[in-house]
């Protein structure tokens, strides 16, 4: 029985379409070595894949391209190159350096006895030992399959490992915009690998699109043709939010049609799309493509089971995402009535996106951040109480008429305090604290520096912008060198110095909330 005739022998395997290469580093002082090893492995293909040789004559450099790769399959490790233990080095780099433990480590010495094969089992964690002596052609190409099957399943569990991460990690706060699109992504990571791997896969719907990575609930008037990438890996990582007709190529999107024309799944050669039923929406769809094996019926059954299961998911939280977005605009409604607000006037919604950019700069975790967001329009709850004549005089106040505006924030804490909604409590102390000065001349209660809530102080400085900024029916619009001037001449006395600075130093990125949101006339 000849080497050519075992080569060819491997259930059928190697008849499958090239889908890429399996990458395999010879490490050898020996460029003899290196040749005969690349002339028996000429031919080699497992799962349609060739084997890509990449080579090193020197622990030293063998170490190099690891750390330059990290997606070699298979490392064929001579023991003794310009040390004699330079291989047992590198495997040693390998596992507890660069915390490798994909790749298969197979040994190879012409020297035995110099690192006998149970201290070397033992003492290092390699996946297989061999005398160059022993290791013909036929064990060779043994060697190589199974050690390629190994590291495939391997990382088959580690990607499957890594959707389930993502998943666990977003049922944390599931609700979330950014969540759910973890969770999206950790769901269809998680099919990919189950179906052999795929590096390629997207969610597909008709109910939302992202816009830098937030989601946005599409009106009921979109069509069934209007399909978007909501969430994708591989290479629809980089295309979420963008048309379908423009993320694939026509003969795949023909096939995403029919599937959701049909409300069926479409198999084909190495991709499948799965429709997504829905009750709420025209439904969705699952495309996972670069498969690197035909789809088995247990794998059907599967992605039946996933289409069903993920899609329901989807419209709950999708249900939430809507009922949230109603609160929220049913606080900045309110927050304009009573703060007396003229019709046309995005005052709130401007304050909200700046507390929210200098809610980043501070560092608040995201939960904070979000319900600071929800809480900026009520800070002014209390002005309910004060007379519109009062809000809006353009001339000198009496005392009588600032004791009265005063009141306010006293007022507007009692109204909120009794809540027990973190959102609300953080409403009643914005609406007690943001008139507070950071040199402690503010009132109600006279605070000072950081006994004044960084939240509090955040809604302060938004407040005095854009009121300064913008015209008002006790005052016209100021210019922004003007604002700017106040803001440095107030710096460390009304504002929280290093608020200030975050805002001189991004006033661009200030100045572009105040041009999206214009007041309308």
């Amino acid at each position: 029985m000849n080497d050519d005739f075992l080569f060819a022998d491997d259930d059928n395997e190697n008849e499958q379409e090239d889908l890429g290469s399996w990458k395999v580093l010879i490490v050898d002082d020996e460029p003899e070595v290196h040749a005969v090893t690349k002339l028996a492995l000429n031919d080699f293909s497992l799962n349609g894949k060739t084997l890509e040789f990449v080579s090193a004559y020197s622990g030293e450099e063998a170490k190099a391209i690891f750390k330059a790769h990290n997606d070699i399959a298979v490392v064929l490790l001579d023991v003794v190159m310009e040390a004699d233990d330079a291989g047992l080095q590198v495997a040693d780099y390998i596992r507890n350096e660069l915390d490798n433990h994909f790749t298969r480590i197979i040994l190879r010495t012409g020297q035995p006895g110099q690192a006998p094969e149970k201290d070397v089992i033992i003492n290092y964690d390699i996946n297989d030992y061999k005398s160059k002596t022993e290791l013909t052609a036929q064990k060779l190409f043994t060697v190589i399959i199974a050690a390629l099957r190994s590291y495939r399943d391997i990382i088959v569990i580690e990607e499957n490992r890594r959707g389930l991460e993502k998943i666990i990690d977003a049922s944390v706060d599931l609700f979330s915009s950014r969540s759910l699109e973890r969770f999206m992504q950790g769901i269809i990571q998680q099919l990919a690998s189950i179906l052999g791997c795929s590096k390629d896969a997207a969610y597909i719907t008709t109910a939302v699109a992202t816009t830098s990575r937030t989601i946005n609930a599409f009106n009921s008037h979109i069509g069934e043709d209007e399909l978007y990438v909501f969430a994708g890996n591989g290479e629809y990582a980089s295309k979420e939010g963008v048309p379908l007709k423009e993320a694939i190529s026509a003969q795949e999107y023909a096939l995403c049609v029919k599937a959701m024309r049909e409300k069926q799944i479409v198999y084909a050669d190495d991709h499948v799309v799965a429709y997504c039923n829905s009750k709420s929406h025209n439904g969705a769809l699952l495309y996972l493509s670069g498969l690197p094996r035909r789809i088995g019926e247990s794998d059907r059954h599967l992605v039946k089971r996933f289409s069903d299961s993920v899609q329901l998911a989807f419209d709950n939280v999708l249900k939430t995402v809507d009922v949230e977005a109603t609160q929220k605009e049913i606080i900045e409604r309110l927050g304009k009535a009573l703060e007396h607000e003229a019709h046309g006037s995005n005052n709130l919604t401007r304050m909200v996106e700046m507390a929210q950019v200098l809610a980043q700069k501070v560092g608040l975790n995201e939960p904070e951040a979000h319900a600071l967001r929800l809480a900026v329009p009520l800070l002014d709850i209390g002005t309910s109480i004060v007379p519109k004549s009062i809000l809006q005089k353009s001339s000198p106040l009496s005392d009588e008429e600032v004791f009265k505006i005063r009141q306010h924030a006293e007022f507007g804490y009692q109204i909120l305090q009794d809540s027990s909604r973190p959102t609300i409590q953080m409403a009643a102390m914005l609406a007690k604290q943001h008139h507070e000065r950071w040199d402690g001349k503010g009132y109600p209660e006279g605070l000072k520096g950081e006994e004044i809530d960084i939240r509090s102080r955040i809604a302060t400085l938004v407040d005095v912008f854009d009121a300064l900024l913008n015209e008002r029916p006790y005052k016209p619009a100021w210019t922004i060198d003007k604002v700017v001037a106040v803001l440095q001449e107030e710096n460390g006395k009304h504002f929280d110095p290093q608020l200030v600075e975050y805002v001189l130093e991004d006033l661009p990125a200030f100045m572009a909330i105040q041009a999206r949101y214009p007041n309308k006339t």
